[in-house]
């Protein structure tokens, strides 16, 4: 669990809150091709009012079998040190993982983004989670979930930079990183999907520098000599498309900052506003696209008729925070995104706890379990859809008091932020 991520301060709020890139973790892949997705053996207005959820509940019903149910969840699985991911992966009986497995086979999603999921180059973690804890059976009722393909990269968290980026005359700390992290893959991303990862044509942004948008938010002042330097993405954004019944649809997975954690210059608040703002000039491509280069040296954004389905923690809600950045708005307000706007039952009852009662945002639409009074909860996990594709239904798991699964929403049984789902069909 990313502590940073419970402690924010409500003045924080206000401002809401060298590992190569093309070395893969590619789980139904062969060491020798890491972009093969070979099976493995399991070792706008309109548009988003016809997308919306159904009736507010906790319950998520269970997928047809012609739809894609696809999640995204923040799962609090890093760690402080490296390697103790998977160490504790390694067994079937970390009480943690076995929580964030449950909700996983409560939900059942057909593919599914995790963020938070410390990096390793070799893919141990991703293999372990999938082999120990999400193939096995959690519970009474629970069906296993095989995820025959997954796949994870390198991310910008705790790679040194060399630089002192905080401006506090020391290099070599977390704050130094070109994001936030301890070590190299803390706080990293990964993808499980019952369909083949097209991983031979994904698309990673580690490496675009954040100088490179134009008209970007950046305080260069404060970052002076090293303003040229400062990578954009805090871990990284993808483009990894998968394949659904002969369909190709891109994930566009990213995981921005989150706010606050800084001073006057507010960096990370307009890192995260700059960090989304690049996922909605992918998707509007163009001109708007001219300036976005990808790892592999391959220039521009989406094409015009790509369906796709933008996922992850972005830490930043519609209405409550942003300090003046335009932060989510940049993708909720583009036309080709549709907005389901999940709910849950679990989320409007925990808004009765003390400082949620400012907040504008509907709070059936909170994702996040911050702490309270400040930050208190906020929609910061989002699943969105692209125009071209029908939206049937979505939910935010997060069951109210009595209900199945609610002893699992303590933030330290599992995570503080709730897994969020769409049906697409």
């Amino acid at each position: 669990m990313n502590p940073s991520s419970r402690t924010l301060p409500l003045t924080a709020l206000a401002a809401f809150t060298t590992v190569a890139a093309t070395t893969f973790s590619v789980a139904a892949a062969s060491p020798a091709d890491p972009a093969s997705t070979e099976q493995l053996p399991s070792s706008s207005s309109e548009a988003r009012d016809s997308a919306s959820g159904s009736a507010l509940s906790s319950v998520t019903p269970p997928g047809s079998d012609d739809s894609l149910r696809v999640a995204t969840y923040n799962a609090s699985l890093n760690r402080d040190e490296e390697g103790q991911l998977a160490e504790d992966l390694a067994t079937p009986d970390n009480e943690q993982a076995q929580a964030i497995a449950t909700i996983i086979q409560e939900n059942d999603p057909d593919v599914l983004l995790v963020n938070e999921f410390d990096y390793d180059e070799e893919g141990k973690s991703l293999d372990l989670f999938r082999e120990n804890y999400l193939e096995k059976s959690q519970g009474d009722g629970l069906d296993p979930v095989d995820y025959p393909y997954a796949f994870s990269a390198p991310v910008n968290t705790g790679v040194d930079s060399g630089l002192d980026l905080d401006n506090n005359g020391e290099t070599g700390e977390a704050n130094d990183a070109w994001g936030f992290g301890e070590f190299p893959g803390q706080y990293g991303m990964a993808v499980y999907s019952k369909h083949p990862l097209a991983t031979a044509d994904v698309r990673t942004f580690q490496n675009l520098l954040w100088s490179d948008m134009p008209e970007n938010l950046m305080p260069t002042d404060f970052y002076a000599d090293n303003a040229d330097k400062v990578r954009l993405s805090s871990k990284s954004h993808w483009d990894l498309p998968v394949d659904v019944d002969g369909e190709r649809i891109h994930l566009l997975v990213s995981h921005p900052t989150p706010p606050g954690f800084d001073g006057d210059e507010k960096r990370n608040g307009r890192r995260n506003s700059d960090e989304i703002r690049l996922t909605a000039d992918y998707i509007a491509g163009g001109q708007d696209a001219d300036w976005i280069t990808d790892d592999q040296g391959r220039r521009g954004g989406l094409e015009e008729d790509a369906e796709f389905i933008v996922l992850g923690d972005q830490n930043s809600d519609p209405q409550d925070g942003g300090d003046g950045f335009p932060g989510i708005t940049q993708l909720l307000d583009q036309p080709r995104v549709t907005d389901p706007q999940p709910t849950s039952k679990g989320g409007e009852e925990a808004a009765s706890d003390e400082g949620n009662d400012t907040h504008k945002n509907p709070p059936e639409q909170d994702t996040a379990d911050f702490s309270d009074p400040e930050p208190g909860n906020l929609r910061a996990d989002y699943v969105l859809p692209s125009d071209g594709l029908n939206t049937t239904d979505s939910g935010v798991f997060w069951p109210s008091e009595g209900e199945t699964h609610h002893d699992l929403m303590d933030p330290e049984t599992s995570s503080d932020h709730r897994l969020v789902w769409a049906d697409i069909n």
